[in-house]
Formats: structure tokens, C-alpha cells, sequence
């Protein structure tokens, strides 16, 4: 995440038990600070100002590549597909919280907005998110979550569907394939306490439709 490194340290699993309620996204009496929770291409690449980053988990989510995607990784011909979170009782979706502290909150935001809203169809929504060191300190979070509501919204299809659309398609920030790929990367430096079959589940469709040493260093390179 240009900050990929806060990902190395897999500490034991976080304890399943009921947590306490969640710290106001103003931690330590500070109004001006917030919580930004990224679980998709933000976990490599905030590109934006931030005083501190944990990686975790929000409860109650799963993540799936249901959102259509025309400008970051595709185009309005062949959108591709990006991910966004799905409600799930038993879901659980890891990340990356970012601090972001005075004029950062607005820096962020404004530079949020345009990334996320306009330009991908995000609307945003307040998470409860765990961090991976202390999970018995929940913070309250913003994460921008794509709903069926939005245009660019293609809903679910069969991993292997999903696999061939994000193989054929491109946009202004690089290959969809790329997008996948960083994301699974970042999901087994979490450790092996982090799970995700969805996103598991492409990874292996892709592999069976691509020689295998094409999926790692000259897939990353698709920029």
C-alpha cells in the first residue's frame, strides 16, 4: 500500500468472542481524527495522507467482486470487477484502517469522494473494525461500500465467469488481474487466520486458464 509492510506481522487469531462496543472514530478525545477502513485496493495504495495504519477486520462482512469497474480497471465497453462488501452474519473481511488526523481528514476525503463515489459508484457506511494486535479495542470506521442501488453495480456471477472478465480487462490505474492478485498477496500476509474463499476461489480459476508463472512476477507487472 505503497505501506504493503504494516501487513507482515501474524500475530495469533484474534479471539471470536463478543467484543465491547467500538471507540468513537475521535480516538483519544481528538475530533478531528477518523478511521478510513480499506479492503480493496486501498489496503496497497491509500495514495493519500494518513498518521496511522493497522491492519484487521470488520465482523458481519463478506467481500465479493460484484462492483463493475469503467475507469480504474476497465472501461465502459468491458467494465471490470472490483470488490465491495456484501451483509453476512458470519462474514468476516480483512484490511487496512488508516488514522488520518486535522487536515488530513478533509485531504482525504475530498481525495475519497472523486476515487471512490464518482468515480466508482461507493457510497459510505460506518464499520466496526478489529485491529489484528488488539482485537479487544474495536474502532469505528468509514468504509465506502458499493449496493445494488449504484449503475456500476454487475451483482454476483460464478468465480470462474469472474476470473475470465477480470483476464480480459484494463483501465486507467492497470490491469484487473493486477488488482486481483495484489489483493490476494495482501490477504496471505495477514496470515493463515485470514480467509477468504471468494476471493481464493478466482485466484484458482485464473490459475487453470494461465501458465503459472505468468501469475506472479509478470502479472504484478501489469501496470
Amino acid at each position: 500500500m505503497k505501506q504493503e509492510s504494516a501487513a507482515q506481522s501474524t500475530p495469533p487469531p484474534p479471539s471470536l468472542s463478543p467484543a465491547p462496543s467500538a471507540q468513537p472514530s475521535w480516538e483519544d478525545g481528538d475530533p478531528q481524527a477518523l478511521w478510513i477502513f480499506g479492503y480493496g485496493s486501498l489496503v496497497w495504495k491509500p495514495d493519500f495522507a494518513y498518521s496511522d495504519s493497522r491492519v484487521g477486520f470488520v465482523r458481519g462482512y463478506s467481500r465479493r467482486f460484484w462492483q463493475g469497474d469503467t475507469f480504474h480497471r476497465g472501461n465502459d465497453k468491458m467494465p471490470g470487477r472490483v470488490v465491495t462488501l456484501l451483509e453476512d452474519r458470519e462474514g468476516c473481511t480483512w484490511g487496512v484502517a488508516y488514522q488520518v488526523r486535522g487536515e488530513q481528514v478533509n485531504e482525504a476525503l475530498k481525495y475519497l469522494n472523486v476515487r471512490e463515489a464518482v468515480l466508482g459508484g461507493y457510497d459510505t457506511k460506518e464499520v466496526t473494525f478489529y485491529p489484528q494486535d488488539t482485537p479487544d479495542q474495536p474502532l469505528t470506521a468509514l468504509a465506502y461500500v458499493a449496493t445494488p442501488q449504484n449503475p456500476g453495480y454487475l451483482g454476483p456471477a460464478p468465480e470462474e465467469v469472474i476470473a475470465t472478465q477480470i483476464l480480459a480487462c484494463r483501465g486507467f490505474s492497470g490491469h484487473n488481474l493486477e488488482y486481483l492478485l495484489r489483493l490476494a498477496d495482501f490477504m496471505q500476509l495477514c496470515g493463515p487466520q485470514a480467509q477468504d474463499e471468494h476471493l481464493e476461489a478466482i485466484v484458482d480459476a485464473v490459475g487453470t486458464m494461465l501458465p503459472c508463472s505468468y501469475l506472479t512476477e509478470q502479472a504484478l507487472a501489469l501496470v
